[in-house]
């Protein structure tokens, strides 16, 4: 069975999920690998009912966490900030709680990483403050 929807309008859905998922905005991109990411994880995924972003960036810190891929948390743990989906209280907790079921390694690399964040995070709002935006 096919779907109804043209691919056009899966693609767009997809990429307006992304801009909101990661606080930028995405321009389609060649290959397999994008179209999967951005018709199928962000348009279908990422958009099904039940979660809130919020939700499911919680769960996907915790699972990048894990498999110790600090470097792709750091990017949520910059979207969380950039959305003010989670707030830095919240990002110090998140890196305790996982020291227990991750290892004390891995939430440690992880504070870590959300200090760096919450660093980078602060800069960019001093600079925004300071030229009026």
């Amino acid at each position: 069975m096919s779907d109804p929807t043209p691919e056009s309008t899966v693609r767009e859905r997809g990429l307006a999920k992304m801009a909101e998922v990661y606080g930028w905005e995405f321009k389609d991109g060649p290959g397999d690998h994008f179209a999967v990411t951005a018709d199928h994880l962000f348009a279908d995924i990422w958009s099904r009912p039940g979660l809130t972003l919020r939700d499911r960036r919680l769960l996907l810190l915790g699972a990048l966490t894990a498999q110790g891929l600090f470097d792709v948390a750091g990017i949520q743990i910059g979207a969380a900030l950039q959305n003010e989906e989670l707030d830095e209280t919240q990002l110090r907790e998140i890196s305790l709680f996982l020291c227990h079921y991750v290892g004390w390694p891995a939430g440690t690399s992880l504070d870590h990483v959300i200090g760096a964040q919450i660093d980078q995070h602060a800069k960019k709002a001093k600079k925004a403050a300071q030229n009026g935006h």
